[in-house]
């Protein structure tokens, strides 16, 4: 039968065949953990006639099965381990350099362009990240919002499906992250045990939730004469507004409790983020996501040091402008399957695709063209990608309405159980 749900991924597990979501399939990969078995992902079947192969890696107190480094393009396109090359997004610059995976351990060292620690009486310029042209951005560390590209990937919130609808709350949102964020490091330090995502506020919970994140932040407490550490803070923004004393951030999920920043990283913030403050202003079903470096002042208030700022969509989805926003919107509506491109430290005047759609007979990359550039850069780095055949579809609202989108493949809903 046909459907619009996705289909569940089957592999092949030492000679025997497992959906997914078939009883069992817990079992199955915990003992292909222990005995070291590779599963196959049977989407397609490679040159030796057998599945893509995975790994097994193990997640808190479970086991995951993961695609291997480099093989995400080998899947199918509806397959829920496919994924577009790297050259696709801005992750092409940095893999390798500023993100190495480690297949053996299982850990990924992410290298960083901003501190995790303040030194006591030293000044250190708040910064809200750069996209001016006069900055050679190398890919050799990752910037801040390269880090919140990096992790949106990971967590797969740039993935979406119609089975995805009403599904992605904020809770979601936030355990994918913190799922993502298992087994890297920075710094030396684990990045899961910097990061603070708000959990969702309960009134009931009030009092629980206050304890659990004071205990997390006694990590980034201030202590006269001696480095302080910092937080990473990936959060959903109220508003950013002027205080009794100073600047503060309203954070959702936070509400008893604002974050300072002060009046030079507030005049900047303006400034650097205008086209996504306006863009937020502007659509009420746009919700604004903030990425910040924090410290606690010995009274117990959170200080922002660095920030970088991102709007998205009711469903989550990283949107940079009005014209991407309608494309997202159209592609939901018409129950699409797609990927959504992010820059990463790319400049956003080196022309990507915006999203690539995978339910398609083959991938093909959606542009929406700027103002600032043609299509002609794209096509040299869609000229690059040919051996993995993505087709190129491109709207020019400068010249006219958003066209049709290209036909969506019909597929039929396959039954897969363990044999």
């Amino acid at each position: 039968m046909y459907s619009d749900t996705a289909p569940p991924a089957v592999y092949s597990i030492g000679g025997r065949r497992w959906a997914k979501d078939a009883p069992g399939f817990s079992e199955a990969i915990a003992y292909a953990f222990e005995h070291r078995l590779r599963p196959r992902c049977l989407c397609r079947k490679n040159s030796d006639g057998q599945g893509i192969e995975m790994y097994v890696a193990r997640l808190m107190d479970g086991y995951i099965v993961k695609r291997m480094p480099d093989t995400g393009c080998d899947h199918a396109p509806d397959c829920p381990s496919y994924e577009p090359p790297a050259e696709f997004s801005g992750l092409g610059q940095v893999l390798g350099s500023a993100i190495n995976e480690n297949l053996n351990t299982g850990e990924t060292v992410l290298k960083l362009d901003f501190p995790l620690t303040k030194m006591p009486g030293r000044s250190q310029m708040p910064q809200t990240g750069s996209d001016s042209e006069s900055v050679a951005t190398d890919g050799t560390k990752l910037s801040l919002r390269g880090l919140l590209h990096y992790l949106w990937d990971q967590a797969e919130l740039t993935k979406w499906h119609p089975g995805f609808e009403g599904k992605r709350t904020w809770g979601t949102v936030r355990r994918q992250i913190l799922s993502a964020a298992e087994h890297k490091f920075a710094r030396g330090d684990s990045l899961r045990s910097r990061l603070y995502i708000p959990e969702t506020f309960f009134v009931d919970d009030r009092e629980a939730i206050i304890a659990r994140r004071s205990a997390q932040w006694l990590q980034a407490l201030s202590a006269p004469g001696k480095p302080q550490s910092l937080m990473l803070l990936i959060c959903e923004v109220k508003e950013i507004v002027p205080g009794r004393y100073g600047f503060k951030a309203v954070v959702k999920h936070v509400p008893e409790q604002t974050f300072a920043l002060d009046e030079q990283l507030y005049r900047r913030l303006g400034r650097r983020f205008k086209s996504e403050l306006t863009l937020w202003g502007a659509d009420r079903d746009v919700h604004m996501v903030m990425v910040a470096t924090f410290g606690v002042s010995g009274s117990g208030v959170p200080t922002i040091q660095e920030l970088c700022l991102m709007p998205v969509t009711r469903q989550w989805l990283p949107v940079e402008n009005e014209f991407e926003n309608q494309l997202l919107i159209r592609l939901i509506t018409e129950h699409r399957s797609f990927v959504k491109a992010l820059h990463y430290n790319l400049s956003r005047r080196n022309s990507i695709a915006n999203v690539l759609l995978t339910d398609t007979p083959s991938p093909v990359e959606l542009h929406v063209v700027s103002q600032d550039h043609d299509l002609s850069t794209s096509a040299a780095a869609s000229e690059d990608r040919s051996a993995n055949a993505i087709q190129r579809w491109a709207w020019n609202p400068w010249q006219q309405a958003l066209p049709a989108l290209p036909v969506k493949k019909a597929r039929i809903q396959p039954i897969c159980e363990a044999t």
